[in-house]
């Protein structure tokens, strides 16, 4: 038998280094996959990881990018495959990661017809995969289509799409033949060294050392420099705030480390930004201004390998464009030493402080669980070397704040897109980026019943085949869409609303065991360190359910006068939880604001 398109395109992505392909199958790409069942077995086959929807097919790529370092690639079939596809892609775009995902499309004579799931992608995908999307209408154009998909996704740290109609997918295969019209493309890509110019680290420099209290914000993009980091910060006698996405940047046992910045940030973070002299700001696309300085309070440098991110949250005196590692090498020799150290200190103590304080909060009595006591038992029995992802909602706050990252360990969730339902399929594509290493998953409930308990059958399809096959997924059962809930009413002064917030009490722990998992309940705080404890010790995933109390508020570090009336007008105007609302960690928070309601 001949070669065939799709077998040349699993070749080719196999000579790219591609091991793994997260999808869902459908008649729109059957070429593709009849390729791959062709190659198992040979030099070149590639594993293909069977979702349960397309949307996690697409997660599971950006998480594998992420957690590997390399490509991530998703396949999906035409129509409703391939536009399902879009909100991972997101993910990645948004989070900068290199993810490549193969659609289908109908046959290139009915295109134009209003044939049966035929839909305009290249229309559909061009926000989403700008960097490169092509749809393919000839075998020997086929080749330079994943060389240049793959190397840009790779070089710009972006998703790209190739469209491959379905009759295409079965021809054979022809090399483009050297003529006029035709392109003759290679594999491989190798990322540069980026590094500023000397008299750029120069300014730089001197900005810093200017400086009397230096405070640093260090994102996704100093996750490879953590040595750099801590020399830098030493020299100069900085406090480190992380973004989300660098969690795992810093190890929280060093003192000065302030923990995460933002609305799910703590305390010591955001007194460091509030007053600082001067900010260093590495590998970061935080968002939220109000978190850092004020515009004229403090002088600032930034580090980041992409310029179109320079000095978009705060008005950066000097911009470097480069690797975080490379880049704080080269700034290191020209730092000076910082004088008393009085500046750290304060951080340090404020630290020590901000740690007692989550105990404090974490221990406070709930109904019937704590939902920070989770995380707060989960943290001092994290295996070495784990892998930790959390999904969006009021779960995200505790695991920003209350799990203390050590070295080797990795942490990431959705970031700038925020996505509900990421949790578990980037769970899962640890598993194939680092299949020795045990993951936990940190899920609410209303995220489980969105998308992710379907992907634990996912789990319970492969974990067999894991080298190390503890894999954790704990469960925040509070039958509320809880920082939905909490943004109602301190940002909007709105009551919580019924309707929308409540949402069905399931069993997820039973249904682990429904379909072959461990299932484990705790609805009692004095069983959650030996239910953690029975679960990071079990030979096969577990989904770990406690029964959680909604009214412990996930509130942000610093409560503006505004936040304050807002909480108060909610209450006023008839919150159905309102006696629960004002007790517990809650009373810690806002018992200075709200006079009488002891």
């Amino acid at each position: 038998m001949s070669q065939t398109v799709s077998d040349f395109i699993v070749q080719r992505l196999h000579q790219w280094g591609v091991r793994h392909i997260f999808g869902y199958p459908g008649d729109g790409i059957n070429g593709v996959f009849g390729a791959m069942n062709r190659a198992q077995g040979k030099e070149g086959e590639i594993g293909f990881v069977q979702a349960r929807h397309e949307e996690m097919a697409a997660f599971m790529a950006s998480a594998y990018a992420k957690f590997s370092g390399e490509l991530g690639v998703c396949i999906a079939t035409s129509g409703p495959g391939a536009s399902h596809l879009i909100t991972g892609l997101y993910d990645a775009l948004l989070d900068h990661q290199p993810v490549l995902a193969i659609v289908g499309q109908q046959a290139r004579n009915a295109l134009g017809g209003h044939y049966q799931q035929e839909i305009d992608l290249l229309s559909m995908f061009k926000d989403v995969a700008g960097a490169y999307v092509m749809q393919a209408s000839s075998p020997a154009q086929v080749r330079h289509l994943i060389d240049r998909a793959v190397r840009i996704a790779l070089a710009r740290r972006a998703p790209t799409v190739i469209i491959l109609p379905n009759d295409l997918q079965d021809e054979p295969y022809v090399s483009p033949p050297r003529a006029h019209g035709t392109l003759h493309s290679g594999i491989g890509y190798s990322a540069p060294r980026v590094i500023p110019r000397e008299a750029d680290l120069d300014r730089a420099a001197d900005v810093l050392n200017a400086g009397k209290k230096v405070a640093m914000l260090i994102g996704a993009g100093a996750l490879g420099a953590t040595d750099e980091v801590i020399a830098v910060a030493d020299r100069l006698g900085a406090g480190c705030a992380k973004a989300l996405l660098g969690k795992a940047a810093l190890p929280d046992d060093l003192p000065w480390v302030t923990g995460s910045i933002g609305l799910l940030g703590t305390e010591p973070s955001y007194n460091m930004m509030m007053e600082c002299d001067t900010l260093l700001m590495v590998g970061s696309a935080f968002p939220y201004a109000e978190f850092l300085p004020k515009e004229g309070a403090a002088r600032g440098v930034q580090i980041d390998i992409d310029a179109g991110m320079m000095s978009i949250r705060f008005p950066m005196e000097v911009g470097l464009v480069g690797d975080a590692a490379e880049t704080l090498r080269a700034l290191l020799p020209r730092l000076k030493a910082k004088g008393d150290g009085a500046w750290r200190q304060g951080i340090e103590d404020g630290v020590a402080e901000w740690w007692k304080t989550l105990d404090g909060r974490a221990h406070q009595p709930a109904a019937p669980v704590n939902p920070q006591l989770v995380a707060w038992e989960l943290s001092p029995r994290l295996p070495d070397r784990a892998i930790i992802t959390s999904d969006s909602g009021s779960c995200a706050n505790w695991f920003a704040r209350d799990l203390k990252m050590r070295r080797g360990m990795i942490a990431s969730l959705s970031g700038g897109l925020a996505s509900m339902g990421a949790a578990v399929p980037y769970a899962l594509a640890a598993k194939y980026a680092h299949p020795d290493r045990p993951v936990i998953a940190l899920v609410g409930d209303g995220a489980m019943q969105m998308n992710n308990m379907a992907e634990l059958i996912t789990a319970a399809k492969y974990w067999r085949s894991w080298r190390d096959p503890r894999f954790i997924v704990c469960v925040f059962n509070n039958e509320d869409l809880n920082q939905v809930t909490w943004e109602q009413r301190i940002i909007n002064g709105d009551p919580k609303f019924e309707a929308s917030q409540r949402i069905p009490n399931v069993s997820y722990s039973r249904f682990a065991e429904l379909i072959g998992l461990r299932g484990i309940f705790v609805d009692s705080p004095e069983l959650l360190g030996s239910a953690w404890e029975q679960a990071l010790g079990c030979e096969m995933p577990v989904v770990l359910e406690v029964k959680t109390d909604p009214e412990v508020p996930p509130l942000p570090p610093h409560i503006t006068l505004q936040q304050a009336k807002n909480f108060s007008l909610a209450l006023m105007k008839g919150d159905p939880n309102e006696s629960g609302v004002i007790k517990g960690a809650a009373r810690q928070v806002l018992e200075s604001i709200l006079p009488g309601k002891g």
